[in-house]
């Protein structure tokens, strides 16, 4: 049994194909569907049924898929520990981003980042919440950004910065007069929304969930940009929310349409998320601490009210 087959086993596992299982573990199909068949030659045990479509896991594949896990989590500890040991900051490192922190975030610590560990070779990825999740579960990148708490026990939450929400709202609006806005006087279908898949629309819902809401608007629209939500609102659709380091990059007329919430201040809770496992730990700590030096002098809040960004069930 070897390290190798095991990583084979579980690349089957991950895409139910012999053939796109080989490409990402970049051998040949027969070289891999070998490998494999030794292995279940040596345990006397069938870890795939191949009969199915897509290629399912026997009873004791499932169970055969667990362990190897472990073993070749472990297996990468022992790399990871020499590094420790020399002090070695370097090799690949992939990160996933959420949309709506990574134009404004990444900017801030990628040139202190890259200048100061030149070793590194940094993967960077733009992806929802949900594939953070489900790629950090099965070791396809290393660690993440994204808003928090996600109330998975597998993952490791790391908070970075609070981030408060603003509102943006337009002459014209009842709202817009005032210097100070509450949460109990938003009205959900008179806020322009990010597209679903993305967290901070979920988080926005989270507030205006129990407040009322006006069904016969005849306007609805969801964007999967933050760009088209202001435009549209300067426009008078309607006002939205976006968060704070988003509002730094406006232009001074525009930053008079903001209005900041009284505190407690709607916030989303920003961290760095990575795996239980704790793979790589020298390159997060690392991380994490550029990112703590550039954050703190451009955003530093307490007093706020974290709002999940998992969409809540209504009951």
């Amino acid at each position: 049994m070897t390290i190798t087959q095991l990583k084979y086993v579980l690349s089957v596992a991950e895409y139910q194909n012999f053939t796109i299982a080989a490409e990402h573990s970049f051998v040949t199909q027969p070289t891999l569907s070998m490998q494999i068949q030794k292995l279940e030659e040596e345990l006397s045990a069938k870890i795939f049924n191949r009969a199915t479509k897509p290629i399912e896991l026997t009873e004791v594949g499932k169970k055969i898929v667990e362990q190897a896990k472990i073993i070749v989590d472990e297996s990468n500890r022992i790399t990871d520990i020499v590094h420790q040991q020399k002090g070695y900051i370097g090799g690949e490192f992939k990160l996933g981003i959420i949309p709506t922190v990574m134009p404004t975030l990444l900017p801030m610590f990628l040139t202190n980042f890259t200048n100061k560990y030149p070793k590194v070779k940094l993967i960077i990825e733009e992806l929802t919440t949900e594939d953070i999740v489900r790629k950090l579960t099965d070791g396809h990148i290393d660690a993440a950004i994204a808003a928090t708490p996600l109330e998975n026990e597998a993952i490791k939450e790391r908070p970075l910065y609070y981030e408060p929400f603003v509102g943006l709202i337009p002459k014209g609006h009842r709202l817009h007069n005032q210097k100070l806005i509450e949460v109990d006087q938003l009205e959900v279908d008179d806020i322009l929304l990010l597209e679903d898949g993305h967290c901070f629309k979920d988080s926005v819902l989270n507030l205006c969930r129990t407040y009322k809401s006006d069904s016969s608007l005849h306007f609805q629209l969801q964007s999967g940009s933050f760009d088209t939500l202001i435009k549209l609102s300067k426009e008078g659709f309607g006002m939205t929310l976006i968060p704070y380091l988003q509002t730094l990059d406006l232009n001074e007329k525009d930053k008079e349409f903001l209005r900041e919430f009284k505190a407690p201040q709607p916030a989303r809770e920003i961290s760095l998320l990575y795996h239980k496992s704790q793979l790589k730990m020298q390159l997060i700590e690392a991380l994490k601490g550029t990112i703590d030096g550039v954050v703190r002098g451009a955003i530093s809040f307490s007093d706020v009210k974290i709002i999940s960004p998992i969409q809540k069930k209504e009951l």
